[in-house]
C-alpha cells in the first residue's frame, strides 16, 4: 500500500526570512492526520534569505537531521560545536536532556535551501550530541547511499531508534529498485526533480509512506534527489 503526501497539501509557513513547507504538523501547523510516519516525526523544507535564520533555542529528546540542498548553514551549539554544512553533506543532532543551537545562513547575498527531519529517539533522557559528515556525489548517483543508522555503518552518522536514512542522486532516466523487509514502514521523499514511484509522478516536496509492498521501483524523469527512510 502507498500512501502518497502532495507537496502542495503541506502546512505553511512565511515569515520575512523563512519560507518552511511542513510535511507533517509543526509549530503553527496543525492536522491530526498529519502527525509523522512510525518514528518520522518531522520533514520541514526550509528556505531562509540570506544573513538570517534561527536565533538560539532549545530542544530536548530528539534525534534531528539536517541535510543542505542549496547554499550553507551555519550551526552553533550549546555544546561548543561550530560548523558550516553544505550539500552533500548530513548533520545530526541529539537534542537528549537538553541543547541549545542557532542556524544561520552566513552568506551575504544567497538564500539556503534545506531539509530539517526530526526522528523520535528509542528513549528519553540521552546525552545530547552532535555529529556531521560528507556523503560525496559519486557515492549517492544511481543507487540509494545510507546516510544515517542505529549502528553508523558505512560510516553513516548514528541516531537512537530502528530507522534507517539513505539519500539517492539519480539522472534523468536511471532508475533504482529497492525490496522491503516485511514488516517495517518506508516512507520517500522527493527533495529535486520529477520521478516514478513504482509508476506514480512525484515531483520536488512530494511524500509517499510504503506499507506491506514487496519493493518499490524509483525511475528518474528529470534529474532527481530522494530520501527514503527505513522505519521500524
Amino acid at each position: 500500500m502507498i500512501t502518497f503526501r502532495d507537496a502542495t497539501a503541506r502546512g505553511h509557513t512565511r515569515t520575512g526570512w523563512l519560507d518552511s513547507r511542513h510535511t507533517f504538523s509543526f509549530a503553527d501547523y496543525y492536522d491530526p492526520a498529519q502527525m509523522g510516519f512510525r518514528s518520522l516525526r518531522v520533514i520541514n523544507e526550509d528556505r531562509v534569505v540570506a544573513g538570517a535564520g534561527f536565533p538560539t533555542h532549545g530542544h530536548k529528546d530528539m534525534e534531528i537531521i539536517t541535510y543542505v540542498l542549496e547554499g550553507a548553514l551555519e550551526h552553533k551549539d550549546s555544546l561548543g560545536n561550530g560548523a558550516v554544512i553544505r550539500p552533500g553533506e548530513v548533520q545530526r543532532m541529539r537534542a537528549g536532556t537538553g541543547i541549545q543551537h542557532s542556524e544561520f545562513n552566513p552568506s551575504k547575498a544567497e538564500p539556503v535551501h534545506f531539509l530539517q527531519i526530526w526522528i523520535i529517539p528509542d528513549r528519553n533522557g540521552l546525552n545530547p550530541s552532535y555529529e556531521q559528515k560528507v556523503f560525496p556525489l559519486a557515492e549517492r548517483q544511481g543507487r540509494f547511499r545510507l546516510v544515517s543508522d542505529p549502528e553508523g555503518h558505512d560510516d553513516a552518522v548514528t541516531i537512537h531508534q530502528d530507522a534507517r536514512l539513505f539519500v539517492a542522486n539519480l539522472a534523468a532516466g536511471q532508475r533504482v529498485v529497492r525490496d522491503l523487509t516485511p514488516g517495517r514502514g518506508t516512507w520517500l521523499q522527493v527533495a529535486r526533480g520529477i520521478v516514478a514511484l513504482n509508476g506514480t509522478a512525484m515531483r520536488a516536496g512530494d511524500g509517499a509512506a510504503i506499507e506491506r509492498e514487496s519493493a518499490i521501483s524509483v525511475g528518474a524523469e528529470t534529474d532527481a534527489e530522494v530520501l527514503l527512510f527505513d522505519l521500524a
